[in-house]
């Protein structure tokens, strides 16, 4: 009766064995993908599975125990989400000289007085220095009011001569014809 047990008892110990071994060996290749989402460091990668390759059950609490806490993906898309949410926070100004806050609405440093706006000229709202219109009311804005225009001013009447300079036919055939003489 006892020989009717071996065989039965060798079946069940290999079966134990074989899956003992291919958990061991599954355990090993989800701890290489896990610590290569988690760091490009490569000697973590090395320490984490042979962690695992010594030590089998022990080695993988203590790999899940000091494993870094997010995933590269995980770490990247929080950055993203960072930027995203710095994007939308409104821009907290400094006065270019001092470095001082400054709220929107100034139009000089209350610190050291330098320029930072400028009012519009029709609706009194406070206008960047480099705006070419008034968003508010559409008047120009203090860059066009600055900028020197591209025909210079015409002189006054008094200081032109009393009466214009002579141009004869012969010194310029083409201005008085619009041709040119053959």
């Amino acid at each position: 009766m006892f020989d009717s047990w071996q065989p039965i008892f060798a079946l069940v110990a290999t079966i134990l064995i074989a899956y003992a071994v291919v958990l061991w060996l599954g355990t090993l290749v989800w701890v290489y993908r896990d610590i290569r989402e988690r760091t490009r460091d490569s000697w973590s990668h090395a320490v984490s599975v042979l962690l695992v390759v010594v030590f089998n059950l022990p080695g993988l609490i203590l790999y899940l125990v000091l494993r870094p806490r997010e995933t590269l993906l995980e770490a990247y898309e929080r950055r993203l989400e960072t930027e995203a949410l710095m994007g939308d926070m409104p821009e907290r100004r400094a006065c270019p000289s001092c470095q001082r806050p400054a709220r929107p609405d100034y139009l000089v440093c209350p610190y050291c007085r330098t320029g930072l706006r400028q009012a519009c000229a029709k609706c009194s709202k406070p206008l960047e220095l480099t705006w070419v219109a008034c968003p508010y009311c559409g008047a120009q804005g203090p860059q066009q009011l600055t900028m020197p225009s591209a025909a210079p001013p015409a002189a006054p009447f008094a200081s032109q001569p009393a009466t214009p300079p002579m141009t004869t036919e012969a010194t310029s055939p083409s201005r008085s014809t619009g041709r040119t003489s053959p």
